[in-house]
């Protein structure tokens, strides 16, 4: 096996109110940041003396413009470069999570092992999956497959001149901006991994149906701006995602309903498709025993949610106004 020198590795850490979640997350990362940046967007739980106690430099977003972490994570960047302008890698990790001991060593080494990849995941894992079903239905979303990938989320390793040659992330985007980058990575060439390691350790704190029908909206609207983006092909960015959240969703209740009215009651036998599509997707899923009910449940319902998101996208194009962070907790 070749031998690397290790690599130049700075950690920027985003976050809002995460309080203890916060001081755990810092001390995971301080082993291997040669430079740690947090970014703050508008704490009041005292989160920027904080970091500063444990050693990072941090950076105060501009309360006058709406927060996202897109534009969290690009002024982390700029920075990060002013800290440490021969910086090879960037580990992005959102103030919720911890960085597990030995995961920021192997990602480097394997940048530098396959020069051609531009950013690398591994698994993120959720703290109490057993919490609630919320938790629980996060935990088997972050099990994505090994290999090659499309997309990266929220914690990542990345190549710090491939992210500089796209320039960054999209401040404006209030979700989704992860696969976004991603898809102008590799319209460049570059290539997205994800590893069969333990990556970070996340604390969603998802405790109330509202909490998840948020989230879910917000993933609604992400499909919506991502869509608008990248939607041509040969990218078809989230175009299936955001067809699937309209038909579900949208257009097949509002037609059952038109129908009642036409038609009479016996039209809403029309809404038995639903159990039968979690049913379907219940005896499809492998691996997840008991859970693969509810995770089938809910990505049913959660289609209505999406919709609502994906509307909520296109309004708000069509006014060309800017939306404001969709937050679940």
């Amino acid at each position: 096996m070749t031998a690397f020198a290790q690599s130049i590795v700075g950690v920027i850490v985003i976050g809002r109110n995460e309080g203890e979640r916060l001081r755990r997350c810092l001390a995971s990362t301080l082993p291997d940041a040669t430079a740690l940046v947090y970014v703050d967007s508008g704490s009041t739980d005292g989160s920027p003396d904080l970091a500063r106690a444990m050693g990072a430099d941090v950076v105060a977003l501009d309360m006058k413009q709406p927060f996202t972490a897109a534009r969290a994570r690009n002024a982390g960047c700029i920075r990060l470069r002013a800290l440490l302008p021969n910086v090879e890698h960037v580990q992005f990790v959102d103030g919720d999570c911890e960085v597990d001991k030995a995961w920021i060593a192997r990602a480097s080494a394997f940048l530098q092992a396959n020069p051609e990849v531009a950013a690398v995941c591994g698994r993120r894992r959720e703290l109490f999956p057993e919490h609630s079903v919320y938790n629980r239905l996060c935990d088997i979303e972050w099990n994505t497959p090994v290999g090659e990938t499309k997309a990266c989320g929220g914690d990542v390793l990345m190549r710090a001149d491939a992210l500089q040659q796209v320039g960054g992330y999209r401040d404006e985007l209030i979700a989704g901006e992860e696969p976004e980058l991603c898809v102008r990575l590799r319209a460049r060439g570059w290539r997205i991994w994800r590893l069969d390691a333990e990556m970070t350790r996340h604390d969603a704190a998802m405790t109330r149906f509202v909490q998840w029908w948020r989230r879910s909206k917000r993933a609604g609207f992400a499909f919506g701006e991502g869509a608008r983006l990248h939607g041509a092909p040969p990218e078809r960015h989230w175009m299936r995602e955001a067809r699937s959240a309209w038909v579900w969703g949208a257009l097949m209740p509002v037609a059952t309903i038109a129908a009642a009215i036409a038609w009479g009651p016996p039209a809403l036998l029309g809404f038995l498709v639903y159990p039968l599509q979690v049913a379907r997707l219940g005896l499809g899923l492998s691996g997840l025993g008991p859970a693969r009910w509810p995770r089938a449940l809910f990505l049913v319902l959660g289609k209505f949610p999406e919709a609502q998101g994906l509307f909520q996208s296109w309004w708000m194009h069509l006014r060309q106004r800017r939306a404001v962070l969709i937050e679940y907790k």
